[in-house]
Parts: structure tokens; C-alpha cells; sequence
């Protein structure tokens, strides 16, 4: 997870390529759309007329606990809770995202994962949204901007995992809930939750005019737990202080607008992501 997060040198480095080799995705157009993967454990290609025998059987979905759809306000949340995971992560890994048309929407094919047969109503995209369908597309807006804005999240080299010239730590961490760096033995223990600090200072690179890139630092965290967790965020310095940006569990509320303190706890939601976002030193002692 760690090396796909952070543009797969493993599979691209030693050839020399560079990140954006990596083109990220979690759906395609085989296969389940995102809302279906979130909605159906089997598929469900009856409609094409070939005993449900089409369509691949690996789909590596999870119907949050109803097969299809339900009026299950908790499922439903949660399966939206989880179309919202997906792009998060997806968008905020380095590398190239690739976003299946009509996944910005919550597009359905009603559990069908091969609807090459389908010119109708499984296959089209119905632009009549609901609110939910409005709420992810502003989300995935939100996301690409963050993307497109910030180069922390699409370099052009790989990391190196150590602070460089002039930067205030090393240009890629990672962390556990305590808020400690991550060492061997945790790498090993399978971990639910991860955060993720990339340096904005620390990228390395030159824009088209010659100068150095600086960019904001940021911190991701990930909980794919099915409880919440209080995460310590973390402190290379007295005054850090971090300010939350998005969290997947929906708009953030007034309290998660103020500044946390280093080694405050965030409450990093059930089967959810944040994105926090470091404030400059100025700023800091506000």
C-alpha cells in the first residue's frame, strides 16, 4: 500500500522511469463502476443473456453488508463513506490517476461488471443527480484541485525518504497512530492506519523559470478500521499546528477548522481519510 501510495519505484525505478510512469486507478471500464463496487459482492450480468457466466468473478468489492441496493441508512452511508476513500486516495497518491467516466457521479450498472451488450438504461448516465450524487462530484472536484494545486502530490522523482537541503524534515514519513515514525517492527504488524507526511519543502525540483518548487506540507491519514481511532499528530517542532482540509466522513464540522497543536489527537473516523495540511511557521503562532 505504502509503495502504491507513493508512486511505485519498486515496479518503475529501476528502469529509470519516474512516477508518473504509474497510472493509478481503482475501477475501469471492466468491471464494476465505483458505486457498484461498494454496493455489490457478486456480479449481477443476468441482463446479458449468458447465465451470469460473463464478466470476470474477481472483483474485489464489498457490498457493505446489503447485496445491491437498500434504504439501510447506514449502509448507504458507509457506501458513500467508501466511494469518497477511494478517490481520496486514488487522487492524493502520486502517479497518474486514472477516474473511470460517470465514478464522479455514483454511476450504476446495477451490479453488472461487463455491460458491453447494454445500450439502455444499465449503460447510460443519468444527469438527473441526487444529493448524494451532487456531494461526490463536489468532493471529486475538491480532490482534483488539490492535485492540480499542489506538486507535493505529483512529483516528478521519487522520494527518498530523508530531509534534503534546506527542508525542515525528511521529504516522505510515515506514521503510526502514537505519532511516532513508523519502524520495522510496525511495518510488520499489518497496521489498520497510517499517516502519511509529505514536505513541501523538500521536493527537489525546478519550475519552467529555474526556480525551486516549494509547496505546502501535508499529512494523510488513513484508517481502514472499522472503528475510529485517535491519531497524534505529529510535532517536529513546539509550534507546529495543522489544519484539516477535507476528511471523507463529509464536510467538516466547525470544530476541525481550528488548528490542532502537534500531538493533539485527530479523530480519524471509521473506514475513513483526512487530509491536514501544515500551517507555516507565521501562521502557527496565531
Amino acid at each position: 500500500m505504502a509503495s502504491r501510495l507513493s508512486g511505485s519505484s519498486d515496479l518503475y525505478g529501476a528502469s529509470g522511469r519516474q512516477p508518473y510512469a504509474s497510472i493509478n486507478f481503482v475501477v475501469a471500464h471492466d468491471g464494476f463502476t465505483l458505486h457498484d463496487l461498494v454496493s455489490y459482492t457478486t456480479k449481477h450480468n443476468e441482463a446479458n443473456l449468458e447465465n451470469n457466466q460473463d464478466g470476470t468473478d474477481d472483483n474485489h468489492s464489498w457490498n457493505c453488508g446489503v447485496e445491491g441496493p437498500t434504504d439501510n441508512p447506514e449502509i448507504n452511508e458507509l457506501r458513500e463513506r467508501q466511494k469518497r476513500n477511494f478517490l481520496a486516495t486514488l487522487l492524493l497518491s502520486q502517479g497518474v490517476p486514472m477516474i473511470c467516466g460517470g465514478d464522479e457521479i455514483g454511476r450504476t450498472q446495477q451490479g453488472n461488471n461487463n455491460a458491453y451488450c447494454q445500450d439502455n438504461e444499465l449503460s447510460w448516465y443519468d444527469w438527473d443527480l441526487t444529493k448524494n450524487q451532487h456531494q461526490l462530484l463536489e468532493f471529486t472536484k475538491e480532490l482534483i484541485a488539490v492535485k492540480k494545486n499542489h506538486p507535493v502530490f505529483h512529483r516528478r522523482r521519487f522520494f527518498q525518504g530523508k530531509a534534503l537541503k534546506n527542508s525542515e524534515v525528511k521529504d516522505i514519513a510515515w506514521f503510526a497512530a502514537n505519532g511516532k515514525e513508523m519502524g520495522e517492527s510496525e511495518w510488520k504488524k499489518g497496521l489498520r492506519v497510517l499517516g502519511i507526511r509529505l514536505a513541501g519543502d523538500a521536493i527537489d525540483e525546478m519550475d519552467e523559470f529555474g526556480n525551486l518548487i516549494i509547496d505546502d506540507t501535508f499529512l494523510v491519514l488513513i484508517n481502514a478500521h472499522h472503528e475510529r481511532v485517535l491519531f497524534t499528530l505529529p510535532a517536529h517542532r513546539k509550534e507546529v499546528r495543522w489544519e484539516a482540509m477535507l476528511d471523507t466522513r463529509g464536510p467538516l464540522n466547525p470544530k476541525h477548522l481550528k488548528p490542532f497543536k502537534g500531538g493533539q489527537k485527530y479523530n480519524v473516523g471509521a473506514r475513513s481519510l483526512a487530509l491536514l495540511r501544515l500551517r507555516s511557521p507565521s501562521k502557527a503562532s496565531d
